[in-house]
């Protein structure tokens, strides 16, 4: 019987050290060799290697290292270090910018006490793989070179020499096969396996061999980026599209033997700035659209700047003839003023984009801010001028555990535009 999957729940930026234990949990060298590796092989970004230990940048989500789940949670100012409270906030948020689709996984799992993020699009896949087998899965034509008994297609003479000076009576034949062993099935069997290799120990890993016994036989293939880009798109592969999404993203997250041992590993890692830049916006359009205003949200909308190089601010908003700029930060600032440079950066926005009112848009577990809080440049002639905000805006509802919803809303409030 599987050993279950222990579990270790830290914070970005803190640090891990091999030969401690953390909440009865070990933490082995060999794991730590495996994240040194991973994070060779993506230039560093996701942590920073100390002495015996793994200091956590700006990325959040799940590791799974031979037995061991790491879950890198989120956390915005001096709120709660209650990690069930963050795995909430993590969630809500990936589901809110539509990385993960909450509503497909039984609400009863995601509360279990041992849940992880790779529980969740584990079975979120899996969902979608019983659906399409319910739906019919689909065949599709693809060429094929063997041996045949019959004469079909095109006869390859060299092969057909080499292979069948006995066996007269069979054919080495190119010909067309119409059957659901294709490169789409393909795929999504390759992310099964995965997915079963991974989920040995739990509640998922029965669920995954059933589904793997009503799932076609289909041949076993190494997919990766260039082999995503292969993959038809047509009416009949429509119905694929989001089982095909997560299967990328669990296949290319992959990493078997990263390191010099025997370790498989699959990150599933998020870029806590980029989450909550799209967070924000996500929470705007919506706001706009509930009060039906007459308001246009733009994500990453450029202007070019200098010789072919364009600048781009987080977030947009066009109002008639008004523009509001949003440049989103996910760190804590405390009581300090923001840097130079991002205030230079929100001058520059407003002058490209005629703006009156740019905000720099910090989390916090209060907020900190009204519309009487925006403070003008320092003029350099007589012409009006325009202003910035620095605000740091709660993320957490009145009860302190659930995401703020109306933060669309208060932010627009900000601007006057409700």
């Amino acid at each position: 019987m599987s050993k279950p999957i222990n579990k270790i729940q830290v914070f970005e930026h803190q640090t891990l050290y091999y030969g401690r234990e953390y909440n009865a949990v070990s933490f082995k060298e060999k794991h730590f060799n495996a994240l040194a590796k991973l994070n060779e092989l993506h230039d560093n970004k996701y942590f920073t290697v100390v002495h015996k230990g793994i200091k956590f940048a700006q990325y959040v989500g799940v590791v799974q290292i031979d037995g061991l789940c790491i879950e890198i949670l989120p956390k915005a100012d001096h709120s709660s270090d209650d990690k069930k409270v963050w795995q909430g906030v993590l969630i809500e948020m990936l589901r809110a910018t539509k990385k993960l689709k909450v509503d497909n996984v039984g609400h009863a799992n995601v509360n279990k006490q041992n849940i992880h993020l790779l529980d969740i699009y584990f079975e979120w896949y899996l969902n979608e793989i019983q659906l399409l087998i319910h739906q019919g899965l689909i065949k599709q034509y693809y060429k094929e070179t063997n041996n045949v008994k019959a004469l079909k297609g095109k006869l390859e003479f060299a092969g057909h020499i080499q292979k069948n000076l006995i066996h007269k009576e069979r054919f080495y034949t190119t010909h067309q096969v119409y059957e659901k062993d294709h490169l789409v099935h393909q795929v999504l069997g390759q992310a099964l396996c995965i997915i079963k290799q991974f989920s040995k120990g739990n509640h998922l890993y029965s669920k995954c061999k059933s589904v793997q016994l009503d799932f076609p036989e289909v041949k076993t293939i190494k997919a990766n980026e260039a082999t995503f880009a292969k993959i038809p798109k047509s009416r009949k592969t429509a119905p694929y599209k989001m089982a095909l999404e997560i299967a990328r993203l669990i296949i290319l997250n992959f990493a078997p033997n990263v390191s010099s041992g025997k370790e498989n590993m699959l990150a599933l890692l998020f870029d806590m700035n980029s989450l909550w830049e799209e967070y924000v916006l996500v929470c705007l359009k919506k706001a706009a659209k509930n009060n039906d205003l007459n308001v246009a949200v733009h994500g990453q909308k450029s202007q070019p700047f200098w010789n072919g190089i364009t600048i781009r601010p987080d977030i947009v908003i066009e109002k008639e003839d008004e523009t509001f700029i949003i440049d989103t930060k996910w760190k804590n600032i405390n009581g300090s003023k923001p840097s130079t440079d991002d205030l230079r950066q929100m001058y520059v926005y407003n002058d490209y984009w005629k703006s009156t009112k740019a905000m720099l848009l910090y989390p916090s577990n209060t907020t900190t801010f009204t519309k009487e809080d925006f403070i003008p440049f320092n003029k350099i002639t007589e012409t009006a001028h325009h202003e910035c905000g620095i605000s740091k805006i709660s993320i957490f509802d009145s009860d302190k555990k659930t995401l703020d919803k109306e933060i669309g809303n208060t932010i627009l409030e900000w601007f006057n535009i409700i």
